[in-house]
């Protein structure tokens, strides 16, 4: 472009030295109106070119500054692009780590879940090793005599109705030592509030009671007054 226009320019410069020449051979009267009308044109070539270089020149400047902004704008572009992707690394990495947070501390509460109910398992198993050396120390130290109060005893049960402390006075009546004949009794299984219902109907089949006179005699019986009570109300006084 810059070739063109400088080769424009010489022309006009060329065609503007030729009608100055071709203006003073022709005649005189026509000379200088030949010379105006050369150098019009020349002028208005001269015009031209210079317009169409001026234009040549702003088109490259035009076309860099466009070129830059593109190139700006592309930078500015990748840059966001950029700090986009840095952001979603940024969020999947805090996901990551919370997620592996949350791992660790479910793993962290299984594991604790998990010796907690080793640690019960162990204290069960120790407190039922434990009853159980009692129990075969215990069998282990029960004497002849105390095996006989305890058969005594369930004898009797199974006769008549007996409190606790009137079972151990029969069996100390029977020969057994209190030691053995206390052993005897606390070594059956027995309902002693049943015992004094069974009492209190006894006495009632055998002769006339009052409330209050029945509840004395089953206290008198050895019964506390809760199971009196309770026993002299079953029976429907």
């Amino acid at each position: 472009m810059e070739t063109f226009l400088m080769i424009l320019m010489l022309t006009a410069l060329a065609g503007m030295i030729v009608f100055i020449v071709l203006a003073f051979v022709k005649g005189k009267g026509n000379r200088l109106k030949n010379f105006a009308k050369s150098g019009s044109c020349l002028f208005a070539l001269v015009v031209i070119a210079l317009i169409l270089a001026s234009i040549g020149e702003e088109a490259p400047v035009a076309q860099e500054v466009t070129a830059e902004a593109s190139a700006e704008d592309k930078e500015a572009e990748e840059k966001v692009k950029q700090q986009e992707e840095e952001a979603k690394k940024a969020e999947e990495q805090a996901q990551k780590e919370q997620e592996e947070q949350e791992a660790k501390e479910q793993a962290k509460k299984e594991e604790e879940r998990k010796a907690k109910e080793e640690e019960e398992r162990k204290a069960k198993e120790e407190e039922e090793r434990k009853a159980k050396e009692e129990q075969e120390a215990k069998e282990a130290s029960v004497t002849v005599s105390q095996e006989q109060a305890v058969n005594m005893a369930q004898d009797y049960l199974n006769y008549t109705a007996f409190s606790k402390s009137g079972l151990i006075d029969q069996l100390e009546y029977e020969g057994f030592s209190t030691e053995d004949a206390t052993y005897g009794v606390e070594n059956i299984t027995v309902d002693w509030q049943e015992q004094a219902v069974n009492m209190a109907q006894n006495y009632l089949d055998y002769t006339s009671f009052s409330r209050q006179g029945l509840i004395d005699q089953l206290t008198y019986e050895g019964f506390s007054t809760e199971h009196a009570t309770y026993a002299v109300g079953q029976v429907g006084l």
